[in-house]
């Protein structure tokens, strides 16, 4: 099956699904020498594990990585990279009653019509447990991305109607993001956000929200100038991952509403810039276009957010059809987030990572 792989030069590739033994990572050029163990993927791991707050499914998976190749005395050896995770807690039998229905949301009708036949157990290749395979590569790229100056860092802006107030975003640090269960820096929405996801919870509803990212010390010139823009793979990264439905960066839409003259951002002097400048020595006294022009990072800090939609599974009857097009009704049974937002981090960090990473490596090539 096509469509398995990501990345030119740093390349991954997953396999597995939500109710099976469980799923193999292959990572294809990562370069040698990097020390890399399994306990440098935990850390990531446990931020993206089920069952880690009354926030989240109550699955419980381990999601113990075992590293089978590509890692020769605690350094990698050029070759591929080979991790494998185990399936632990499938309940299998709480999917026996849509093996005939589409759940309203899901990918059950769209496989149906790709493949004529699928997985119904969880999803099968569709679940968002696939994810796993992506945030301990994600872990491999910031370690490479780290020796290169860079930081990814996530945290969770919105969760329905409750957005939080982010002065400055390359300031926010990851002890406090993982200071609250919903990964939010500000506390105050923080305790909010909260508060709605445990209200929906008992209502047996879901609700979506919005995680930013960022990006700080990227050099400029990653990215390609046409196809292979960098906003371009970092919003296909991005939109590949379950539930989402939106990407933005900068300014983002908000520039529909804005004149040229007001958006522009001005080039400053660099006897003018802070410390922190970037490698080329020229900086923008704003960033309202999010760390890229042309699609090629310009030095400045990368910006950008994911719309994330609530979970589809809901315990609540709900309108639906057969396979055969029948009217029925269904109830999805199973452990599910009533909100995907604080899991998701560590999942939209990992895709970014993967990115940058993959350009930083092709930049290297772009000029003798």
């Amino acid at each position: 099956m096509a469509g398995n792989t990501f990345g030119k030069l740093f390349r991954v590739t997953t396999a597995g699904v939500s109710h099976g033994p469980g799923y193999v990572c292959i990572i294809d050029g990562c370069p040698a020498g990097l020390e890399l163990s399994a306990a440098d993927l935990v850390p990531d791991l446990r931020r993206r594990r089920p069952g880690q707050s009354a926030l989240t499914t109550q699955r419980d998976e381990d999601d113990a990585p075992e590293i089978w190749s590509g890692v020769f005395e605690g350094r990698t050896d050029g070759t591929p990279i080979g991790i494998l995770f185990r399936n632990a807690d499938q309940r299998s039998a709480d999917y026996g009653d849509i093996v005939d229905k589409y759940r309203p949301g899901h990918a059950d009708y769209t496989f149906d019509a790709k493949y004529g036949f699928r997985d119904p157990r969880g999803g099968g290749r569709s679940s968002a447990r696939e994810t796993v395979c992506r945030v301990a590569a994600g872990a491999v790229a910031k370690k490479l991305l780290a020796r290169a100056g860079v930081r990814v860092l996530g945290y969770v802006k919105q969760v329905g109607d409750v957005i939080a107030e982010i002065a400055d975003p390359t300031a926010v640090t990851l002890e406090q993001v993982e200071a609250t269960p919903v990964r939010c820096p500000d506390a105050s929405a923080a305790a909010r956000m909260i508060d709605l996801i445990d209200a929906v919870r008992k209502d047996r509803d879901s609700v979506g929200g919005v995680c930013e990212l960022v990006a700080t010390g990227v050099p400029p010139g990653l990215g390609e100038p046409v196809f292979d823009k960098l906003k371009a793979d970092l919003g296909k990264a991005l939109l590949s991952l379950p539930a989402v439905l939106g990407f933005e960066y900068g300014a983002g839409f908000a520039v529909a509403t804005a004149r040229g003259s007001a958006n522009n951002d001005v080039f400053v002097p660099r006897a003018t810039q802070g410390a922190d400048v970037p490698r080329s020595g020229i900086a923008t006294e704003t960033n309202r276009h999010g760390g890229m022009l042309g699609g090629i990072s310009s030095g400045m800090p990368i910006v950008c957010r994911a719309a994330v939609k609530p979970t589809s599974s809901i315990p609540r009857a709900q309108r639906t059809v057969t396979r055969a097009g029948a009217p029925t009704e269904i109830l999805v049974k199973g452990r599910h987030d009533p909100c995907l937002l604080p899991r998701f981090v560590p999942m939209g960090e990992a895709m970014v990572a993967l990115v940058l990473v993959d350009h930083l490596l092709r930049a290297k090539t772009s000029r003798l």
